[in-house]
């Protein structure tokens, strides 16, 4: 089994292209859906200086026909919407994979893990260069290598955090601090720093029988 991290350059005419490209610095985070008669139904949050305004935005989409907000607290924004876009389903379908949560979009990229075979993975590839597309593998390891628990890029920012003192209590460092150290922006460094927690953390929990059949 593998592990890899991709981003796929989503198609000009999706909706959430449009509003990704409209609101660049805006992260749009997919935490789960499903299709459902010729629609689908989302559960997102948007992270962004001023969400209120971007929220607005996706309800006059023509493409959203529901949209409940649950939550909307300072730079994030959680609802509840459906979508006559299906297309992301109709991709996981022809690439006979599923769908892993969450999937995060930015400035017109899906970014997500995938966990498969090789073979799964090639066959991923062909079918977006099938249809077109732009894509970036940004990192693969093997699950079942006990030194490959997460990928390099996961383990250089927990080891950066560890040694300034992010998990301490008090914390000695913020997450602007620990971005600042690896010369990367915040939203960067807490996404790979979240991933990296929870592969972790599903390991720890999981017992035997996770991530290769590593004991606790």
């Amino acid at each position: 089994m593998i592990r890899a991290e991709l981003r796929i350059r989503l198609p000009a005419e999706l909706w959430i292209n449009e509003l990704s490209e409209a609101y660049p610095d805006a992260i749009f985070t997919l935490l789960s859906g499903y299709p459902v008669d010729g629609r689908a139904v989302e559960l997102g949050e948007i992270t962004a200086d001023d969400p209120n305004a971007v929220v607005e935005t996706l309800d006059a989409h023509p493409a959203i026909t529901d949209l409940e907000v649950l939550k909307s607290t300072g730079s994030r924004s959680l609802g509840k919407y459906e979508t006559t876009d299906t297309a992301l389903y109709e991709f996981v379908e022809a690439s006979k994979l599923p769908i892993e949560f969450p999937v995060v979009v930015r400035n017109g990229w899906f970014e997500f893990d995938l966990t498969g075979t090789r073979e799964e993975l090639e066959r991923l590839r062909t079918t977006i260069e099938a249809a077109g597309g732009a894509y970036e593998l940004q990192s693969i390891v093997s699950t079942t290598d006990d030194d490959a628990l997460v990928t390099d890029r996961q383990r250089e920012v927990l080891e950066a955090a560890i040694r300034a003192g992010y998990y301490e209590v008090p914390r000695e460092c913020t997450l602007a601090d620990l971005a600042a150290t690896l010369d990367v922006d915040k939203s960067t460094a807490s996404t790979v720093l979240r991933r990296g927690e929870a592969t972790v953390l599903k390991w720890f929990l999981g017992g035997p029988n996770a991530s290769g059949g590593r004991g606790r």
